[in-house]
């Protein structure tokens, strides 16, 4: 039955194929709880914004009657109350998916809103860390707490991050039967979409997590997070936040410096040091080259600024 918060903003049979909608998004596509999240969200302010437009909540047949026009109106409204282009573009996929899901249930109709053009969002480029400073960060001994398993293993999660340049959802989500061995070798990912990859572990990353795991009071299952919080539960990313936070006061690093901004210094170094985008690519567990290509442009301008510091007629 259709949750009844939604048949305030829609009838009932779209309210009940949209409960279908966000079943699908977590269960057959294997989307992440906050994508599902964010796109029902974005869904719910489209269809309140039509049940304001046309005086009364959408049915499916007149969500199919809806014109191009009817979709940019309310990009409009939602630019003009402050979202960014980033949010309408994700919202406009959202709603996407919603009536595409419609049309392969043969109750839908996605001409019009894929006439409407994507809000092309600036590209913000990626801030990575120094080498020096992404060394400092996964440094053991200059971890801020007074705990030393907790200090192993807060420096074992930042060093795969950028050691192997992982997402930190993918560190935390290594168990035991994953974990590489104290030598190195290589590590099985699972990464956005269920899709897995491959990553090679440097000797000393590897070295970081077998520390850890030598010392934690806890020993979790083969299939279980090898990650533990203090009371033994699996660790939570704001955990790792934190601790980055704690880093930056104690090291004086900028704001920029958070556990994503080491993924970002891991793409950076390699590509500084000659690895080739198709293998960072890969590393990185990228679908599409484009998202890889940012880091070229991240390259440049650190080759622009050193020659703006260092050449004579700069």
């Amino acid at each position: 039955m259709a949750d009844d918060t939604l048949l305030l903003i829609m009838a009932p049979d779209l309210a009940a194929a949209a409960q279908r909608w966000r079943t699908t998004l977590a269960d057959l596509r294997r989307m992440s709880p906050k994508t599902v999240e964010a796109y029902g969200r974005d869904t719910d302010q489209f269809l309140r914004f039509l049940t304001g437009y046309h005086g009364e909540p959408p049915t499916i047949a007149r969500l199919n009657e809806l014109k191009p026009a009817d979709f940019r109106a309310f990009l409009a409204r939602r630019k003009k109350e402050g979202a960014s282009a980033a949010t309408l573009a994700r919202g406009l996929a959202g709603i996407r998916s919603l009536i595409r899901f419609l049309e392969r249930e043969g109750d839908g109709n996605s001409a019009a809103v894929t006439a409407v053009r994507t809000p092309k969002a600036p590209r913000r480029l990626p801030k990575p860390l120094g080498i020096a400073d992404a060394l400092k960060v996964v440094d053991e001994d200059r971890q801020v707490t007074e705990e030393p398993w907790i200090a192993a293993r807060d420096a074992a999660v930042l060093a795969l991050l950028y050691g192997a340049g992982l997402r930190i959802s993918e560190a935390l989500a290594i168990t035991p039967a994953d974990a590489p061995p104290a030598e190195g070798g290589i590590l099985r990912v699972t990464g956005k979409g269920g899709k897995t990859r491959h990553v090679p572990v440097l000797p000393q990353v590897a070295r970081a997590v077998d520390e850890y795991r030598r010392i934690c009071p806890f020993r979790p299952a083969a299939h279980e997070p090898l990650f533990r919080g203090a009371r033994g539960g699996p660790l939570s990313p704001r955990l790792i936040q934190a601790a980055m936070q704690r880093l930056r006061g104690a090291l004086g690093l900028a704001a920029t410096a958070t556990p994503h901004a080491l993924r970002h210094s891991f793409a950076t170094h390699l590509l500084g040091a000659g690895g080739d985008l198709r293998t960072i690519q890969e590393l990185l567990g990228h679908a599409n080259l484009g998202t890889t290509q940012v880091y070229t442009s991240v390259d440049a301008a650190r080759l622009v600024a050193a020659w703006e510091s260092a050449h004579p007629r700069a």
